[in-house]
């Protein structure tokens, strides 16, 4: 319990400058990576994302790791994120680092079988029925659980508009 409030000069300066070595090789991996370092575009992403939180805090904070075996991690969690990225493009590999979207609603018709594969239940489904603003059922084109975990709701007033075929092209039904 003493150690909690012990203060060390030279502690806290090696927190600092970790802390700003680790921002800096942050940001300069990011512009080489791109924006989809931090998106949340599938679980992959995200779990990247977890990844170099975890680096990052324990490059700051652990006496253990020193500043230049975090930027070493970082530089290789981003190098196989990039490697992956472009891997995405084959099928096989897209269809197993990706989850795939979901088709939680066909119009008016609730996918019971799909609300249950993907663990939404109705409750959650009128939820984002009525963010979306959605007063009527029949307003409901199709309601879309993305491969990021959000939940899509594609509607119209208009009765006699139809969904285009190409919103949903990959969407399991």
């Amino acid at each position: 319990m003493k150690k909690w409030f012990a203060f060390d000069w030279s502690s806290m300066l090696a927190i600092v400058i970790t802390a700003i070595g680790i921002y800096i090789a942050i940001i300069v991996f990011t512009r080489i990576a791109g924006k989809r370092s931090f998106s949340k575009m599938s679980s992959f992403d995200f779990a990247m994302t977890v990844a170099l939180g975890s680096m990052i805090a324990t490059t700051v904070l652990s006496k253990s790791v020193s500043l230049w075996e975090g930027i070493m991690g970082l530089a290789i969690i981003y190098i196989l994120q990039l490697f992956v990225a472009i891997l995405r493009r084959f099928k096989i590999v897209r269809d197993s680092v990706d989850n795939g979207p979901l088709l939680l609603m066909d119009g008016q018709n609730i996918l019971h079988e799909n609300l249950k594969k993907s663990r939404v239940t109705e409750e959650d489904l009128r939820s984002k029925l009525r963010e979306a603003n959605v007063i009527r059922l029949k307003e409901v084109r199709a309601v879309v659980f993305e491969a990021t975990g959000d939940i899509s709701v594609l509607h119209t007033g208009d009765m006699d508009e139809q969904l285009e075929d190409w919103l949903i092209k990959d969407v399991t039904r």
